[in-house]
């Protein structure tokens, strides 16, 4: 089977709502991408076609028809991408449901069997744990801003975690200001909790994986979605819809061109 070099992205309602985002970024950055709409089951071809890359992101397991997720696992074997992105749907969330699915064996997380699903109010702060990797260098990292929400995971054994997520806590000293007085950092605290794996990678047979624990669209995405400037604006390919765009940070757009290529050697 010829592996096509494109990306399958399963999942984020459609191009109208959440898909835009990583849709516009993949079209930016001239990534080829069929689209699979959330509540939408893969066509009856899918099985016959081998992707350099399988994104699965906020979209229900259940979706999937008999076959089709081993299918992505036999294809990552043999050299093919698979990059799961967090969400309500995605690992165990609401209705995801992966902890039991065939993608376990080859992701590099360990899910939860239970609902795994985080919002949180603070900002939730991303810090890298190694000096270099393609996913991450050319970003400006002190100063990535947090996001929001994230599915909680373990990492897998010999598996690389590349980013760190730190619960934050911020809390006003001083609680009313004055009309016109000046802002002093001395008025706020913030306290670093508890840390987590972020963003995992590994090798599966002759495939990569990737796991991210936030999603690509807001609200999860939080801040993350403006970071860096010059602002991006994209339109999105006609076939997803007339008059949709996206309007995004560099650096945002940056860091997800870069996940997407590395985990498909795109």
């Amino acid at each position: 089977m010829t592996i096509e070099n494109k990306v399958c992205y399963l999942g984020d309602d459609d191009a109208t709502r959440a898909a835009a985002y990583l849709c516009g970024i993949m079209t930016n950055k001239g990534i080829e991408f069929d689209r699979i709409d959330g509540g939408t089951s893969p066509a009856d071809d899918f099985q016959s076609r081998r992707y350099a890359l399988y994104i699965v992101s906020d979209y229900q397991a259940s979706l999937f028809k008999p076959g089709d997720m081993e299918h992505i696992v036999e294809a990552v074997r043999q050299g093919s991408g698979l990059l799961m992105l967090g969400g309500w749907e995605s690992y165990f969330g609401r209705l995801g449901e992966y902890h039991r699915s065939p993608l376990k064996e080859i992701l590099p997380v360990i899910m939860a069997d239970r609902d795994d699903r985080q919002n949180y109010s603070s900002p939730v702060l991303l810090r890298p744990t190694v000096a270099e990797h393609p996913i991450l260098e050319g970003l400006p990292w002190e100063t990535a801003p947090g996001v929001g929400g994230y599915n909680r995971f373990e990492a897998k054994a010999g598996a690389s975690v590349l980013l760190q997520g730190f619960r934050t806590k911020t809390t006003w000293k001083k609680v009313v200001a004055q009309a016109g007085e000046d802002v002093d950092s001395s008025d706020v605290s913030l306290e670093l909790l508890e840390s987590f794996p972020f963003l995992v990678v590994d090798d599966a047979g002759a495939g990569r994986v990737a796991a991210f624990a936030s999603d690509v669209a807001p609200h999860w995405i939080g801040g993350m979605v403006d970071w860096g400037a010059p602002r991006i604006f994209q339109e999105l390919p006609k076939r997803l819809g007339d008059n949709l765009f996206v309007e995004i940070g560099c650096d945002y757009a940056k860091f997800f061109e870069q996940l997407v290529r590395w985990t498909g050697r795109l």
